[in-house]
């Protein structure tokens, strides 16, 4: 769009207008994702695409580092493995979408209508605790066989009744662990291991600093004996589940026979686990990070980390000025940041530069970099960073930014991190009364309802019917309950309280 006094930004409307409005439009701008002609499902743009190979990759490294195999198992699941588990079933029940038929035929009138019934349904899957509990059960016969540590990278589909993309879609991805243990403590271990390699990832990759802890006895996973969770905050104040890590005790166990001779020669059933991280995850450091130009990407995970833009106005300097920056690129492809090549892109579309620059600040390139004729006469480049305001340019000798350029990726992506903890610390409250806590989450500007309310940390006495009341009156729900914490009272009853907990609304 066109920019002018009124309107400084690329992305209309700003956060502070509209937030919800504003993620879709960065969303639409940086080329992430659209709607599919499929309702509640979504295309993965290559960007988009780009930035959740990035995670998956550098995610399954730390699975692998720690033991971690990957497998694959089947996306469609006998509706009768559900019915095992009770919990789990009511849990994901409204969720599931269910295959009923084996193939489609034509009518008289030659429309396509589903053939012959399957003799039993099959659930599309919602999560593979089921399936996977089958195979596991076949494999263990004894505590010779464990652990069982395995990991799968899969589609699941759970109904969504208000899509929003990346952040609720009926079809995602994800990774999805799940794991088998001689012990309850091992089990536990296992789950504390992986939110802990969740809370570096989110942290050293994505720059999003996080909560961790546990989750109250009703936000938890059906079916588990205990939810471990990460909890983000983004600029709208409102928390989002980043990943979750479940110790599942022995429930799914003898749902599915996973059966082990013990040491003393007795038979035993398995301590399991499951846990994963999803494409929210996009959609989360886009809420995180970006502004009202466009996407702001760590360039951990960034596809492209520097584009270079030559800037050819005659047509007698153009060869120079590409010769020139196809040498920047190639002797930066042989440096190394986070001990990966550099990623980098010679922009040689013949578009105007202005042009060019701005659908890579709506991108959220880390590092952008001009080269025209004047640069070529002082050996020179003109460097931006997209965490720095846009009209901010440094210029850089040609040698000092090709061996810098690491160190400037390393900053961006600890600034971002920075200014995101910055954020959650000035937004994050403790809250010592009831009529403070309603204050906290109720809108009081009319005209700007958003600013208002973050993260309160606030003593609860551990009442369902309690939390059931706040997110009544309130839409907020208790997002996680840290590790540690002094005991105190309730600030709705007065009762005793084991600790404090962080409230907030969420997406």
């Amino acid at each position: 769009m066109t920019k002018t006094a009124e309107q400084k930004s690329a992305i209309s409307p700003r956060r502070d207008q509209d937030f919800p409005e504003w993620y879709q439009q960065v969303v639409r701008a940086a080329e992430l994702a659209e709607p599919s002609d499929v309702r509640g499902c979504m295309v993965i743009r290559p960007w988009g695409y780009g930035i959740w190979e990035n995670m998956q990759r550098q995610l399954d490294a730390m699975f692998r580092a720690t033991g971690h195999r990957n497998a694959y198992f089947p996306l469609f699941i006998p509706l009768s493995y559900f019915a095992k588990e009770a919990e789990h079933v009511e849990g994901f029940a409204k969720e599931c979408a269910v295959v009923t038929h084996t193939r489609l035929e034509a009518d008289a009138d030659g429309k396509l209508k589903p053939g012959s019934p399957l003799n039993e349904p099959l659930v599309v899957r919602p999560t593979s605790e089921t399936i996977i509990g089958a195979s596991y059960a076949k494999w263990v016969q004894s505590y010779r066989d464990l652990p069982i540590l395995l990991n799968q990278w899969a589609n699941v589909v759970r109904w969504e009744m208000r899509p929003r993309l990346f952040l609720r879609t009926t079809e995602f991805l994800w990774q999805e662990g799940h794991t088998v243990h001689e012990t309850e403590e091992q089990a536990r271990a296992e789950a504390t291991l992986i939110l802990e390699v969740y809370e570096r990832f989110a942290r050293e990759h994505l720059a999003v600093p996080v909560f961790t802890g546990a989750k109250s006895e009703s936000e938890k996973f059906p079916g588990a004996v205990e939810t471990l969770t990460l909890e983000a905050m983004v600029q709208d104040r409102k928390a989002i589940q980043a990943g979750t890590s479940h110790f599942l005790g022995q429930n799914f166990a003898k749902a599915s026979g996973i059966q082990f001779q013990n040491r003393e020669g007795k038979q035993e059933f398995g301590w399991t686990t499951s846990w994963g991280m999803t494409t929210r995850m996009v959609g989360t450091v886009v809420m995180m990070h970006s502004d009202d130009d466009g996407l702001v990407l760590p360039p951990r995970i960034a596809p492209t980390q520097i584009v270079i833009l030559p800037i050819t106005p005659k047509e007698d300097t153009r060869a120079r000025v590409l010769e020139t920056c196809d040498a920047l690129a190639l002797q930066l492809r042989g440096k190394h940041f986070a001990n990966s090549p550099l990623e980098v892109e010679v922009d040689r579309r013949d578009l105007g530069g202005g042009v060019k620059n701005w659908e890579w600040i709506k991108k959220g390139v880390p590092i952008r970099v001009e080269i025209g004729p004047r640069d070529l006469e002082k050996s020179s480049v003109e460097v931006s960073r997209r965490d720095q305001p846009i009209k901010s340019k440094h210029s850089m000798s040609l040698q000092e930014f090709a061996a810098t350029a690491a160190e400037i990726l390393m900053s961006i992506q600890q600034n971002l991190l920075e200014r995101a903890k910055k954020f959650q610390e000035e937004n994050t409250r403790v809250i010592e009364s009831k009529e403070e806590f309603y204050d906290f989450f109720t809108a009081k500007n009319a005209n700007k309802p958003e600013i208002h309310g973050g993260f309160a940390l606030a003593h609860w006495n551990g009442s369902g019917k309690v939390e059931e009341q706040i997110k009544d009156d309130l839409k907020v729900t208790i997002r996680v309950v840290p590790f540690g914490g002094e005991p105190g009272k309730c600030i709705f009853t007065g009762e005793p309280s084991a600790k404090p907990v962080i409230w907030a609304k969420s997406y």
